[in-house]
């Protein structure tokens, strides 16, 4: 078994997980805080070659291609993080973080396979690899995987995979078929994200309270923020999609006009057109060149729509997101849990810069 890439993640931080800098934590405590979500993050890595290893050589391969691309972890830090407020990185609180992220690497199997995603972490995707069948039985299995370690913790970790998976379906259900006759489309679109993403946060950093043993008041201002801060961080990737290519990603700016996904800003574009003679001719234009599969124009419409307000909207809508998430948190004690989960927010609306 290859594992190069995996161990290397061991050495994973909090800066490049959550976008959180060494001179926050400047007290003992504060680096004791830091190290223990290290600790726990390597035993939570070393788990997940584990378990996401299977006896069929094909399934073996193709169950741990998205694992061993890469990623920050985002989802078991928090919920190590949130694990903080109360016994830590307990036998419970790393399966949990193992199941969490197991679900978030299923899913993504699935997304690139309705998105006709060509890439994924900086290698060709899974369907793009071995084709769609594979792709989406890959996911299934890991899908199968979660649940049997959140079946280890007992009922209640079981609603809570249950309630994620729904919500995650229907999230991708909805923006499959998009909005009712009558429906705001922007409301439409800001459900959609708090399952697709914010639900699967929300529920990282719920289970880290959860089995840590942290006191249940705790457990839905630290869900609330979760979900709020998905939002947030998928409205900045629609940002960044506008921004020129990648190379750690891959991704062509306007990846995902292309695909047709109607993200924030092509909502806001679209609602200024009915106004707005310049916006209605922009899109216009992007609509005449992902038609024609014409790539000079779409780098020359989404550079436009990169400068325009419609943006600019976005932008704004993100950090009212953060902000509310970041009230979420009034009831948790002041510590380096809360400040970091402040910090977090800060940076997740700041990638974009």
């Amino acid at each position: 078994m290859n594992t190069s890439v995996p161990l290397a993640r061991r050495r994973n931080t909090l800066s490049s997980s959550l976008g959180l800098g060494e001179k926050l934590f400047a007290s003992s405590d504060e680096r004791r805080f830091a190290t223990a979500i290290e600790k726990g993050l390597a035993v939570v890595e070393e788990g997940l070659l584990t378990e996401m290893s299977f006896a069929d050589n094909l399934a073996d391969v193709t169950s741990r291609y998205l694992l061993e691309a890469g990623g920050k972890r985002v989802r078991p830090v928090l919920t190590l993080l949130t694990a903080q407020l109360g016994d830590g990185n307990t036998d419970g609180v790393i399966t949990a973080a193992m199941a969490i992220e197991i679900t978030h690497l299923a899913s993504l199997y699935h997304d690139d396979v309705m998105d006709d995603a060509p890439m994924r972490r900086g290698v060709p995707s899974a369907q793009a690899k071995w084709g769609n069948s594979v792709a989406i039985l890959t996911g299934d299995l890991l899908f199968g995987r979660a649940s049997k370690l959140m079946a280890r913790l007992g009922s209640h970790a079981i609603d809570v995979q249950a309630d994620t998976f729904e919500r995650l379906c229907l999230g991708q259900l909805h923006e499959t078929i998009g909005p009712e006759d009558g429906q705001d489309p922007v409301q439409h679109y800001l459900q959609v994200l708090r399952d697709k993403t914010g639900s699967l946060i929300a529920a990282a950093a719920r289970v880290g309270v959860q089995y840590s043993g942290a006191p249940e008041e705790y457990l839905d201002p630290v869900t609330e923020y979760g979900e709020k801060i998905g939002v947030a961080f998928q409205l900045i990737d629609d940002v960044i999609d506008l921004a020129p290519k990648d190379d750690n990603t891959g991704k062509n700016a306007g990846t995902d006009l292309r695909a047709g996904v109607s993200t924030l800003p092509l909502l806001y574009l679209t609602d200024q057109a009915a106004t707005d003679a310049a916006s209605a001719a922009l899109l216009e234009r992007i609509d005449r060149a992902v038609q024609a599969d014409d790539e000079a124009g779409v780098q020359s419409a989404v550079a436009e729509l990169r400068k325009h307000p419609a943006t600019q909207r976005t932008l704004d809508e993100a950090h009212a997101w953060a902000r509310s998430a970041i009230a979420a948190l009034e009831p948790l004690p002041r510590g380096p849990v809360k400040k970091a989960l402040v910090k977090f927010a800060d940076a997740i609306v700041e990638r974009s810069s």
